[in-house]
């Protein structure tokens, strides 16, 4: 009895293709490059060791969250919270809520 043919895998796709493909996907990709642009907003506000510190965090249909390094850079983000709020509200973002979470890792 012969052998059956070996199972040939289906080309890979390219990662746009695949996100193309993907309602899901796509979703996630909006949300990270939407998150991108709000730190891109608020980074010209931020003093410089401040922006060394913080990261772009998840963005929802309450806000966004900014990642901050450690506590003692949670607490100072907070002072300048309703300054970066004001800034994504100038720039047409909506909510610009600002939530100050701690990255975690």
């Amino acid at each position: 009895m012969p052998l059956p043919p070996p199972r040939v895998a289906p080309d890979p796709l390219r990662m746009s293709q695949a996100l193309a493909q993907s309602e899901g996907l796509l979703r996630l990709g909006w949300l990270m490059r939407e998150s991108a642009r709000r730190l891109q907003i608020v980074e010209p506000a931020l003093p410089a060791p401040l922006r060394r510190a913080v990261q772009a965090g998840p963005v929802d249909e309450e806000g966004w969250s900014l990642l901050a390094s450690n506590a003692a850079v949670a607490a100072k983000l907070r002072h300048f919270q309703p300054r970066l709020e004001a800034l994504l509200l100038a720039a047409g973002v909506q909510p610009p809520t600002v939530r100050i979470r701690l990255l975690k890792g």
